[in-house]
């Protein structure tokens, strides 16, 4: 079965559009929260996301597909079955992003880092950072969506479903703070 919905009608459809006051993983604050687990936890759209995200690499040889935990452990795995690739994950230990589980990468590997959302870019370059730090080659990234609006370099080619700009805040200059509104943290990364 295959989706024909856009993704932002599928984030809506699956409530995983949410509107608040909410801690990003990027240690920024927002009115608006993108959880992509909510229309991920639906194969069929996982399944359709993945066959789009994958367009721009069936033509490259993919040998791993590496997904940034816990965002991009399902879409990167859906993106490696796509490609015919092997997929792991990066997960923190102790604040710093690292391959656990045995996982690893050998020399000259190609690579793609597959994420749900990003905003800074923060944890793709941290996966970027461990895959170099095992002689792999990374070939690009992909993610369903750029919250930045595509103002996020990472200095390597990224392929993005949908570009949104959504606002953010330092804690410092954030309005939802100054009215006193509950933040909520939804997001993954530990904070050291």
């Amino acid at each position: 079965m295959s989706c024909d919905l856009p993704i932002i009608d599928l984030l809506k459809k699956t409530g995983g559009l949410l509107e608040g006051h909410f801690l990003l993983s990027s240690g920024l604050h927002s009115p608006k929260y993108l959880q992509c687990a909510k229309m991920l936890q639906h194969p069929e759209y996982a399944q359709s996301l993945a066959e789009e995200l994958s367009k721009n690499f069936r033509s490259t040889k993919i040998d791993v597909v590496v997904g940034p935990a816990i965002g991009g452990i399902v879409i990167a795995h859906e993106v490696a079955r796509v490609l015919g690739a092997r997929c792991i994950f990066t997960e923190r230990e102790g604040g710093k992003m690292c391959l656990r589980r045995g996982f690893r990468i050998e020399k000259d590997e190609k690579i793609l880092v597959v994420e749900d959302v990003i905003t800074t870019g923060g944890s793709i370059l941290e996966t970027i950072k461990v895959v170099e730090s095992f002689d792999g080659e990374v070939v690009g990234v992909a993610t369903l969506i750029d919250r930045s609006g595509g103002k996020v370099d990472l200095g390597i080619f990224l392929t993005t479903l949908l570009k949104l700009e959504i606002e953010t805040f330092t804690q410092d200059t954030c309005p939802l703070c100054q009215k006193g509104l509950s933040l909520i943290k939804p997001g993954s990364r530990e904070k050291s």
